[in-house]
C-alpha cells in the first residue's frame, strides 16, 4: 500500500505555512527599520563628533580657519573633508571626516545642514557655517519622533 499526502493535507500545510510566513514579517520589518535607525545615530554622531572637535582644534588655536564668521565652525562638509592646516606643523593638514556618510533612511549622502546663526528647526541653511546636520527623510521612526528632530 502507497502512502502520501492528499492535496488536501498539502493545501492545509500551505495555508499553515503562508500564516507562520505572514506573522513574521512585520517583526522583520521592524528589525529591519530599527537597524537603520541605529545607522542613522552612528552617522549622526561621526559628523557631530567631527564637527566639535574641529571647534575645539579652532578654539584651541591649533587649525587656521580662514574666515572669521565661521566663529570656529567648519564652513561646510568640504571643508571637513580636505581639512584645515595645523598651527603649530606647517603643511601638515587634520581631516575631519573621511568621507560623507549615507542617511540609511534616504540612501544618499545628502543631510540637512544648520549653522550656528540658524534656528534650532530651521529647515533651510544660512551657509555661515557648519554647525549640525540632521536627516531629509520625512519619516517617522520606532518611538514616534521624526528622523528630521534627531
Amino acid at each position: 500500500m502507497k502512502r502520501a499526502f492528499t492535496y488536501l493535507e498539502l493545501i492545509i500545510a500551505l495555508v499553515i505555512l503562508s500564516l507562520l510566513a505572514g506573522a513574521a514579517m512585520p517583526a522583520t520589518q521592524k528589525i529591519v527599520k530599527r537597524g537603520k535607525e541605529l545607522e542613522l545615530k552612528r552617522a549622526l554622531m561621526e559628523v557631530r563628533t567631527s564637527i566639535d572637535r574641529f571647534k575645539r582644534m579652532a578654539d584651541a588655536g591649533e587649525i587656521q580657519v580662514d574666515n572669521i564668521d565661521q566663529l570656529g565652525y567648519p564652513a561646510d562638509f568640504d571643508q571637513m573633508l580636505e581639512g584645515a592646516t595645523l598651527t603649530k606643523q606647517q603643511g601638515k593638514i587634520m581631516k575631519f571626516l573621511r568621507r560623507i556618510p549615507v542617511d540609511p533612511m534616504t540612501g544618499e549622502a545628502k543631510w540637512g545642514m544648520r549653522s550656528v546663526q540658524d534656528d534650532v528647526d530651521s529647515p533651510s541653511w544660512g551657509q555661515e557655517n557648519l554647525f549640525d546636520i540632521y536627516s531629509l527623510s520625512d519619516g517617522v521612526a520606532l518611538d514616534g519622533t521624526e528622523y528630521r528632530t534627531w
